[in-house]
């Protein structure tokens, strides 16, 4: 075990134990904004698909079946406006977090190569990095990094934890760095969906990529836009050539999607509807939150999309963790994302309406 948790930071979540003890103690009870977890019902029809296909005896295959590749390819090129999508530049996989994960090793990394990732992150690219045993860095502008040795550059966009959108100018340059330089671009665009402020954008648009997929590929997840976090829904989309390898390891591994959850996110990726719900109950949420925090003290910073609200009193991270805990409110300390979030808080707008009322009410007081 020792070499394990020599490879592995702490896991960060478990020092917010306290302050969860703390805010849960408040008498109307823990309003907790810190995991940005869906509380909201599986939609209906998804629900549906998934009990439908609920007698599946059978293994199922890693590559997805037809219909679930057609409904990803669909997607691919009516929501991102990506061009020419096949079979070919897809891959269904088992949640996003396994793929940030276990890339590296899958993609053969390991001592002497380099894993890049924004300055702020999430910190399961770290996580990946050190599971391979290769080298990491963060950034401020990947085309500053050294090439040398680069083999992995993560973006995020929509960012986790700040809600940065990276424009299609910035997109453009980033991509052609990478090319130019002969390293692996993966977009982490799990949040692509939730722009309240600007519109993001994907690598896999053709004015972002030029019409090819060479070198790039882009990650998907439904478990924001289509509360699915917990059926372990997402998937790949993207250069034939990265996919085609990454399908051969997965299938030795058997990383394979269930059956029902396929059949559940063909469902999902066919119907656009329930992801309107979501975003106006999200919308809504999200204004009071906002309006709540800065008449409390609070400066938010970036913001305009995803599911967070990356804000700051100026003080250390903990300080403000420690003030809204009393208060009954859990948030995320910025450091969990490296230490630029030394003086922010990550608040989740994955809270009911009642309890994002309650915090409101709180924070008014």
């Amino acid at each position: 075990m020792s070499a394990v948790s020599d490879r592995l930071p702490t896991f960060p979540w478990d020092k917010l134990t306290p302050f969860k003890a703390t805010a849960a103690a408040h008498p109307d009870g823990i309003v907790d904004l810190s995991v940005g977890t869906p509380v909201d019902p599986v939609p209906e029809l998804i629900q549906k698909a998934l009990v439908a296909a609920a007698d599946s005896p059978g293994y199922p295959t890693v590559w997805g079946t037809p219909e679930l590749r057609d409904a990803i390819t669909g997607w691919v090129e009516r929501r991102l406006g990506a061009r020419d999508v096949t079979h070919r530049h897809v891959l269904p996989i088992v949640g996003s977090k396994e793929l940030v994960a276990w890339l590296p090793t899958q993609l053969g990394l390991g001592p002497g190569d380099r894993v890049a990732f924004p300055r702020l992150a999430y910190p399961t690219y770290e996580v990946g990095a050190r599971l391979a045993r290769a080298e990491y860095e963060a950034y401020d502008d990947p085309t500053r990094l050294d090439p040398e040795g680069l083999k992995l550059l993560w973006l995020n966009s929509p960012s986790n934890p700040t809600g940065k959108v990276l424009s299609k100018a910035e997109l453009t340059r980033i991509v052609a760095w990478a090319r130019e330089h002969g390293v692996l671009l993966f977009s982490d665009e799990c949040y692509l969906e939730l722009g309240w402020e600007a519109e993001p954008v994907s690598v896999l648009h053709p004015d972002v990529n030029g019409g090819s997929y060479e070198g790039i590929v882009a990650v998907h997840s439904l478990s924001k836009r289509s509360n699915l976090a917990g059926y372990r829904a997402a998937f790949l989309a993207g250069d034939p050539a990265v996919l085609a390898p990454l399908l051969e390891i997965r299938k030795h591994g058997g990383m394979m999607t269930s059956a029902p959850t396929q059949a559940a996110v063909i469902a999902a990726l066919g119907d656009d509807d329930h992801v309107r719900v979501q975003r106006e109950r999200y919308t809504a949420r999200r204004a009071l939150l906002c309006a709540a925090l800065l008449a409390h003290g609070f400066r938010i910073e970036h913001s305009e999309a995803s599911l967070y609200l990356w804000a700051t009193r100026g003080e250390s991270c903990w300080d403000t963790v420690a003030h809204l805990a009393e208060r009954g409110i859990l948030v995320a300390p910025g450091d969990f994302y490296g230490p630029a979030g030394a003086q922010f808080v990550r608040v989740a707008l994955t809270a009911t309406d009642e309890r994002v009322r309650a915090a409101v009410d709180r924070l008014s007081k």
